[in-house]
C-alpha cells in the first residue's frame, strides 16, 4: 500500500480498500499502459491478488465466474483494463454479466484529466476527438457508470458506483485517470461499511400481499409448489428460500437458471422445469399445481423450453427482488429479501396438505441394458451425464458451457452445497472456460472442499483456451471434462446440420496442458483420453484422479450428432421461431 497519513489515502488504494472490504480478494485483467501506476498499488496490497489473465475477454469472463462463487455476502467480482482497446475486448464478458445478473466492478485506467480535457489524438483513441465513445458503449451494459476527475468527488463516485453493483446485483463502470491514482483524499468514509441491504417493505402493503398469498395457499389445499430460479441465487435470498421449503415441506422444482439454488438431495426436490421439454413427471406436477410460488423468475427463451410454460398467472405468486405480483396485481417495491422470512412465518403454523404430497426424487440414473440406442459402449450424453452426477462431490464446484453441456448437466443430481455456474441467458461459448479460472480461484478463497470442474466443448474451448495456463500459473486444479464431438453440436441441431461451418479443426487434447503450462509447474498436469464407457467409468473411479491434486484434462470422444434430450428438444422449437425454412428456396 502507498505511504498513506493517519487521515488521508490515495485514490488508488481507497478504490481497493472498498473492492477488499466487499470480499474481491482476486483482481482479473491485462495490464496497460493507462493502468500501470495503479497495478503498482494493486500490487502492493495485502488483500488482493493481481491474476493477470492472457485477454480481457478471458479477464472479464473470469471475474463472472469468480462473481458467481462468491455470491451474496463473500464478495464480487473485479476486472482491470487499459482505456479503449482493453475496455472493448472485455465488453462482451461484461455484456454477459450484465445479462445474466452479476455484479462486476469494471475499472478503466484512462488518460489523465488534462488529456481529457484537451482531447489530443492519443493511442487507443478513435482519431477523431471522441474520448467519451467507450462510456457511452459502457453505458449499454452497465447498470451505472462513474468517472473520477477530483478529489473532492472521488470518494463518493466509487462509494455509490460499488453500491449499485452490490445492490442492483449487476455491472458497473468506473474510469481512473492516470494523474488521479495516487492523489490523496480524506479516508473516513472507509469506516462506514457498503450496504447491498434493500430498504424495507411499506408494512402496510406487505401485510395485504401476505394475506392475499396465504389465502391462495388455504384454497389450494395439496397441490401448492415452490419454483425457484436464477434471481434466487443472484439477489441472495437462497437462505431465506431452503428456510421456506424447510418450514412448509412444499414442493420445490427448479427452471435451469435456478439449479443448485437449493439442496437437490433434499426430500422435497422434484427436479428441472423447463416447460415442454420437462420430463413429463415434472412437467404434469408444475402444470397441473393449483398454486404455484414463483422465486426469482428469470423467463428466458432458453430457461422456459422457448416459452413453453404452461402455468396460469391466476395460479401464480412471482417474489422479485424488487416486486412481487400475486395474480394479476402487481406490488412495485415489495421485494423477496424481507418478503420471504415473514411468508415464511406466515405459512409454517398452516401445516398445509401440500407438506405431505408426494414428491418423485430427482436422481439421475444411468440407462439399463439395452436402452442406449449408441450401443453398449459409446459414451453418450444419455450415460454420460449420470455417470458424472456419481462423480460429483459435496461442495464442488461445477461449470457448464452453452450447448451440450449446460442441457446435459441439467439431467445431473447434484450433492449438498455444490455450486453450480452456467450462462443460459447470454450464451457466448467460451465463456466456461474463463470463468472456470475465477471459480477456482473463489472456491479456494472461500476454502470450499470440493474441486472445480469444467464441462465444455471442444469448439467452444478452442475460443478461450488460453486461460488454462492462467490457472496453472496460480496453481488451480481444475478437472476439464473436454466433449469431443467434431465441432458446434448444438449448432448443427439449430441449422445446418453437415455444414462446414459447423465443423473446427480437431487438436491435439492431450498434449494442450503440457504446452500452456509453466516450465517448471509441479505437480504435472494429467491427460487422457476415453473412448467408450468402460474406460471413463474406470477413470472416475481412479481415486488419484477424483483427488483432483493437480490439474487434469479428459477428452471423451463423443458421437457429434449425439445431443442431450432437453437440447434435442429446446433445437426444435428454436428452429420453428427462427424460420430459416422459409427463406431456403
Amino acid at each position: 500500500m502507498a505511504n498513506e497519513t493517519q487521515d488521508s489515502i490515495s485514490i488508488g488504494d481507497y478504490l481497493l480498500e472498498r473492492l477488499s472490504q466487499l470480499g474481491a480478494q482476486s483482481l482479473f485483467g491485462v495490464p496497460g499502459d493507462f493502468n500501470l501506476g495503479f497495478l503498482d498499488l494493486v500490487e502492493d496490497h495485502p488483500k488482493i491478488n493481481w491474476v493477470g489473465n492472457c485477454n480481457e475477454l478471458n479477464a472479464a469472463y473470469a471475474a463472472d465466474g469468480y462473481a458467481r462463487v462468491k455470491h451474496g455476502s463473500h464478495g464480487i467480482g473485479a476486472v482491470l483494463t487499459t482505456f479503449g482497446v482493453g475496455e472493448l475486448s472485455a465488453i462482451n464478458g461484461i455484456a454477459g454479466a450484465f445479462s445474466e445478473q452479476v455484479p462486476i466492478v469494471h475499472i478503466a485506467g484512462v488518460p489523465s484529466t488534462g488529456q481529457q480535457k484537451l482531447k489530443p489524438m492519443l493511442h487507443h483513441t478513435l482519431g477523431d476527438g471522441r474520448y467519451d465513445a467507450y462510456l457511452k458503449a459502457a453505458q449499454q451494459f452497465t447498470h451505472s457508470q462513474g468517472a473520477i476527475f477530483d478529489a473532492i468527488s472521488a470518494a463518493s463516485e466509487i462509494d455509490r458506483v460499488l453500491t449499485d453493483c452490490i445492490s442492483s446485483a449487476r455491472p458497473v463502470y468506473l474510469t481512473l485517470p492516470t494523474d488521479r491514482v495516487f492523489t490523496k483524499i480524506p479516508r473516513g468514509k472507509l469506516d462506514t461499511p457498503l450496504s447491498a441491504m434493500p430498504l424495507q417493505n411499506d408494512p402496510a402493503t406487505e401485510e395485504f400481499v401476505l394475506n392475499e398469498i396465504q389465502q391462495l395457499v388455504e384454497k389450494a389445499g395439496s397441490e401448492v409448489i415452490i419454483l425457484v430460479d436464477a434471481c434466487t441465487i443472484r439477489h441472495d435470498v437462497t437462505e431465506e428460500v431452503w428456510d421456506l421449503i424447510q418450514r412448509t415441506g412444499f414442493p420445490v422444482y427448479s427452471a435451469p437458471m435456478g439449479k443448485a439454488a437449493i439442496s437437490e438431495d433434499s426430500e422435497r426436490f422434484g427436479g428441472i422445469y423447463i416447460g415442454s421439454s420437462s420430463h413429463l413427471e415434472i412437467k404434469d406436477k408444475v402444470e397441473s399445481a393449483k398454486l404455484v410460488l414463483s422465486i426469482g423468475s428469470l423467463k428466458s427463451d432458453f430457461n422456459t423450453g422457448n416459452f413453453t410454460y404452461r402455468t396460469s398467472r391466476a395460479t401464480t405468486v412471482e417474489l422479485h427482488s424488487d416486486h412481487t405480483r400475486v395474480q394479476y396485481a402487481i406490488f412495485p417495491g415489495l421485494g423477496m429479501k424481507h418478503l420471504l422470512p415473514r411468508l415464511t412465518a406466515r405459512l409454517h403454523p398452516l401445516d398445509s396438505p401440500a407438506s405431505r404430497a408426494s414428491v418423485p426424487p430427482f436422481r439421475a440414473l444411468l440407462p439399463k441394458a439395452g436402452e442406449d440406442p449408441l450401443g453398449e459402449e459409446v459414451i453418450s450424453h444419455l450415460y454420460l451425464w449420470p455417470r458424472m452426477s456419481q462423480f460429483l462431490c459435496p461442495e464442488d464446484v461445477i461449470v457448464a458451457e452453452t450447448g451440450t453441456s449446460n442441457f446435459g448437466a441439467l439431467e445431473m443430481s447434484l450433492p449438498p452445497k455444490s455450486i453450480y455456474l452456467s450462462q443460459i441467458l447470454w450464451g457466448s461459448i467460451g465463456w466456461a472456460t474463463g470463468a472456470a479460472v475465477g471459480a477456482a480461484l473463489a472456491a479456494r478463497e472461500r476454502q470450499l472442499k470440493g474441486r472445480t470442474l469444467l464441462f465444455t466443448g471442444d469448439g467452444s474451448l478452442q475460443l478461450t483456451v488460453q486461460e488454462l495456463s492462467t490457472a496453472m500459473r496460480h496453481g488451480l486444479t481444475p478437472i476439464l471434462f473436454v466433449l469431443n464431438n467434431n465441432g458446434y453440436t448444438i449448432e448443427r441441431l439449430l441449422h445446418g446440420k453437415d455444414r462446414h461451418y459447423n465443423d473446427i479443426v480437431n487438436w491435439k487434447w492431450t498434449q494442450l496442458l503440457d504446452v500452456l503450462a509453466p516450465e517448471k509447474i509441479s505437480p504435472k498436469p494429467k491427460s487422457y483420453t476415453v473412448r467408450t464407457k468402460s474406460e471413463l467409468d474406470a477413470l472416475l473411479n481412479d481415486k488419484s484422479f477424483a483427488s483432483a491434486t493437480c490439474i487434469q484434462l479428459v477428452e471423451i470422444m463423443m458421437d457429434k450428432y449425439d445431443a442431450p434430450l432437453a437440447l434435442v428438444r429446446q433445437a426444435e422449437l428454436s428452429g420453428k421461431t427462427n424460420h430459416y425454412g422459409a427463406e431456403i428456396m
